[in-house]
């Protein structure tokens, strides 16, 4: 018997699929198609050559948790032990897995805000937990009245993304305020951060929960350098927590990877030093910029886009089609892959809008942008 009956292939691989199998520009996956800083190249060759070749400490290479630990309070003014409060982790879906195996029990609920992360609720489910999904408003924006209302004694874990995927929206002040008040009512409760684009926030600044003293200390923050440094396939992200959670994390975590390519942390250490996490913002602020220009002459109704690097669209003016339909044809008619919004909420509410990924050479975006405004 399946543990996971629901379950199937992922629709980022059947869309990518698709876009091969078409030769269809890829705006489905969210994956750069761009070369990585020269500086990171050269710093992973450095450390290959120094045969950084076997296994690190369990928790992580110390000299790239110490690097951590410094971003974070350069960035964000929150103080964390190296040793005992971060761990580098297989990306950070592997962080998430970790921590909802770690933390989520057999009749506990975990909270997810829809459209969510296809990854969240087959952890829940395996951790023998309960998914509640609670909307987003039609802004993509959390519904504070519905959040309280799912909350009970037996809520374990509420889960945030900010910013947020699929729908590139970000946390207000009084988002952070009414998540602390709720923390304040539920002792029990713990927040699972996902952050991963928390270096791409454009239009207001990113809103982490490191900033909270009150969140901070009952918080599991997932961050990604795949995101952060166009290295997806690397497959290296990092968790933050308190020394009591960060505990039972990694009491999974080593059972799961134990520890995490050794060459890739390494040259994540030499790297730290010479480049600035806070410039990205603009650099994926001028693909925004310049994806939605592009797409002005067409009759997709773009979306606002605070941060991520995705653009959600209404398709309203060209079909009436279910999402999932649309963006096969997209692929197979008109050479775009795209994702359907609705494979993010657990009822499959369709609200005819599709996600594109603009984390793209300039040359697809323009190619693609070309195309969809055919349409």
């Amino acid at each position: 018997m399946s543990k996971l009956p629901h379950t199937g292939t992922s629709i980022f691989t059947i869309m990518s699929a698709l876009a091969t199998q078409h030769g269809a520009i890829n705006l489905s996956q969210g994956f750069p198609n761009f070369p990585i800083d020269p500086r990171l190249r050269e710093a992973l060759q450095r450390a290959a050559v120094d045969e950084s070749h076997q296994y690190m400490p369990m928790p992580g290479h110390r000299g790239l948790r110490e690097k951590i630990a410094a971003t974070v309070s350069r960035v964000y003014g929150r103080t964390v032990d190296p040793d005992r409060e971060v761990t580098v982790t297989a990306g950070a879906t592997q962080a998430l897995f970790s921590a909802i195996q770690a933390l989520a029990h057999p009749g506990d609920d975990v909270i997810m805000l829809d459209p969510s992360y296809d990854s969240y609720e087959p952890a829940v489910l395996l951790a023998g937990a309960r998914p509640v999904r609670v909307p987003l408003d039609d802004a993509f924006m959390p519904d504070w009245t519905r959040i309280a209302a799912a909350m009970s004694e037996r809520t374990r874990l509420v889960i945030i993304n900010n910013p947020h995927n699929p729908s590139g929206r970000t946390w207000r002040e009084e988002d952070i305020t009414a998540l602390e008040d709720l923390a304040v009512r539920h002792p029990r409760m713990i927040i699972l951060s996902d952050e991963v684009y928390e270096f791409i926030a454009f239009d207001r600044p990113h809103l982490s929960v490191h900033r909270s003293p009150i969140l901070r200390e009952r918080s599991v923050v997932t961050s990604s350098f795949g995101k952060t440094f166009h290295i997806t396939g690397w497959k290296i992200g990092y968790v933050i927590a308190p020394a009591p959670l960060m505990d039972e994390l990694r009491k999974v975590h080593q059972f799961v990877v134990f520890c995490v390519n050794s060459v890739g942390q390494a040259a994540l250490v030499d790297y730290l030093d010479q480049t600035d996490v806070t410039q990205l913002a603009a650099f994926y602020r001028n693909k925004r910029d310049r994806f939605r220009a592009l797409m002005a002459g067409g009759r997709f109704q773009l979306l606002p886009c605070d941060g991520s690097y995705f653009q959600l669209a209404r398709y309203d003016d060209i079909s009436d089609e279910p999402d999932v339909a649309f963006c096969r044809r997209l692929v197979t008619e008109h050479g775009v892959a795209a994702i359907p919004l609705s494979v993010f909420n657990g009822d499959g509410r369709d609200r005819r809008m599709i996600r594109f990924c603009f984390a793209k050479d300039d040359t697809t975006l323009i190619e693609a942008a070309e195309r969809l405004c055919r349409i």
